[in-house]
């Protein structure tokens, strides 16, 4: 009986010793692992670090390319006028140019010839769209980038008035159709008489009835059409550029007259190109 509980003893504490032997190597265990675990959190955090950084190295590195890019975009270059373009805008020019009758294009040898060409080109698009060159009411002639309309005084005015008349709504609706549909336009309105001497109570002599009935159709055009009267130049020719003699009646007619002269404003035109650019680009990046 003795010799049975040694042996229990012994197996107790055998086994006491076995399973304490274990815990300690388990726990030495749990303790390298969890060195090793906060080893690799302080690598991740330090790579995460170093990602970080990198990132906002690249997002400034992107930054600068962008910012280069819009200045170059946005270089000035001053033409021969005087007028300041951007590379975008002429750019924008270039892609106009390709539309324009390569003989022309041929003799453009400066930026300016190159930029009369596409002014050219836009305002004579826009004539040729109105078809106002295809009407009777109207004689339109192009050159370079001027326009000139001239319109019969019986198409406008009574004889020896400078009150226009009910057929003038027809013509100058259409002429104010023409002037709004390109911002960069200005316009002046020429009235010119006939050589026979005129004297009213009203009118006291030819050049004030020249520029009566230019300053008309300047209002009419601005306040019933909506023609900006920034746009607007009233002038008076008298009788002094006559396009026929004054011996009849016939060619008398054709000196009664009121021209119209539209002119782009080059300045204008190039900065609403470039507004336009903007806008492009703020639609872009929203």
């Amino acid at each position: 009986m003795k010799k049975i509980s040694v042996l229990i003893l012994l197996a107790i504490f055998t086994v006491s010793c076995v399973s304490k032997k274990k815990y300690l190597a388990l726990q030495q265990e749990n303790g390298e692992i969890k060195s090793e675990l906060q080893k690799t959190r302080v690598a991740k955090e330090d790579l995460e670090a170093k990602f970080d950084n990198i990132q906002e190295r690249v997002e400034a590195y992107n930054s600068k390319i962008m910012s280069l890019k819009e200045e170059s975009d946005s270089k000035l270059e001053v033409a021969e006028n005087g007028t300041v373009i951007s590379n975008k805008t002429k750019e924008r020019m270039r892609e106009t140019l390709k539309n324009v009758n390569p003989a022309k294009l041929s003799q453009a040898k400066t930026l300016k010839d190159s930029m009369n060409l596409a002014v050219a080109y836009n305002l004579e698009k826009t004539i040729k769209t109105s078809n106002i060159d295809e009407d009777e009411d109207f004689a339109v002639d192009i050159n370079e980038t001027v326009v000139m309309i001239s319109i019969a005084d019986n198409m406008l005015f009574n004889t020896a008035s400078y009150r226009l008349s009910s057929k003038a709504d027809k013509v100058l609706k259409k002429l104010a159709d023409v002037i709004n549909s390109e911002p960069s336009l200005d316009v002046m309105v020429e009235g010119h008489t006939d050589a026979r001497t005129i004297s009213t109570v009203n009118i006291a002599d030819n050049w004030d009835l020249s520029v009566l009935r230019a300053t008309s159709v300047v209002r009419k055009l601005q306040d019933e059409y909506n023609v900006a009267p920034e746009k607007l130049i009233a002038s008076g020719r008298s009788s002094y550029q006559p396009i026929a003699s004054n011996d009849n009646a016939e060619d008398r007619a054709k000196n009664r007259r009121t021209r119209i002269i539209i002119l782009p404003n080059i300045d204008k035109f190039f900065a609403l190109m470039a507004e336009n650019d903007t806008a492009i680009s703020e639609n872009i990046l929203d």
